[in-house]
């Protein structure tokens, strides 16, 4: 949900543009991998989703993934424990109507103009794709908070966005955006995506987009949103 797929060619620029040789790029909310498959060098790609990140370790490894059916999801979904981890990730993540975490079986389905549209084979050849690009990606699984962090990162964050329905677990946006003011001071280049930011962020980038998510207080469907991204800059209060 909220995929930064459509942006990527637009803001890579901007949070590359002073990348020196060697210098690490970090992602400490990288979920789909949709902008960090398009970084080459030295990359981190983190995130809290145990078997979303057992799934991508698999894929990058070599594990190709088949289509399975409504039963086999059902089954799954009601006892992951009997599966590997990667594998739950795989079908909770992309056998599922909209990518959401067993948020509904996604097979074959016939569109309003009467084709057929084959949402796993399309998430399959996606990911393939994405997979091609990653080779010699590190993958962590721990708290934003809790990465460690190479000196003078390059760090690009998503994280669930500040009054919108994007995740079910709570998320304190305040130690959040403490912990971007913290690392920015310690000389890591920070970059953050976001509706909204607090008064000493600049916004460097902004675009306006149709999103699902909640957002500026709105409920449900599609709406317009602006996406921007968001720099620490103390001078801006």
């Amino acid at each position: 949900m909220g995929s930064k797929a459509r942006f990527t060619k637009e803001i890579l620029p901007i949070i590359l543009k002073d990348r020196k040789p060697g210098q690490w790029y970090v992602e400490p909310f990288a979920g789909g991998m949709n902008a960090i498959c398009e970084v080459q060098g030295n990359r981190i790609a983190n995130d809290i989703h145990y078997h979303l990140i057992q799934m991508w370790r698999e894929l990058v490894g070599g594990w190709i993934p088949k289509k399975i059916t409504k039963e086999e999801y059902s089954e799954v979904r009601t006892d992951q424990s009997k599966y590997p981890a990667y594998f739950v990730g795989w079908v909770g993540f992309n056998c599922s109507y909209s990518g959401k975490w067993f948020g509904g079986f996604a097979g074959e389905t016939k569109t309003k103009i009467g084709t057929v549209r084959d949402y796993q084979a399309e998430a399959i050849k996606n990911v393939l794709k994405q997979v091609s690009k990653m080779k010699g990606v590190i993958f962590q699984n721990k708290p934003y908070y809790e990465l460690e962090l190479p000196p003078n990162s390059i760090v690009y964050c998503d994280p669930p966005y500040d009054g919108t329905t994007k995740y079910a677990n709570d998320f304190d946006h305040n130690r959040f955006w403490n912990w971007v003011r913290n690392i920015s001071k310690q000389g890591h280049t920070v970059f953050v995506s976001e509706y909204n930011a607090p008064a000493d962020f600049e916004c460097v980038w902004q675009k306006e987009a149709k999103s699902s998510l909640s957002a500026n207080g709105k409920i449900g469907g599609n709406k317009l949103s602006v996406e921007k991204l968001f720099k620490f800059s103390p001078t801006n209060v």
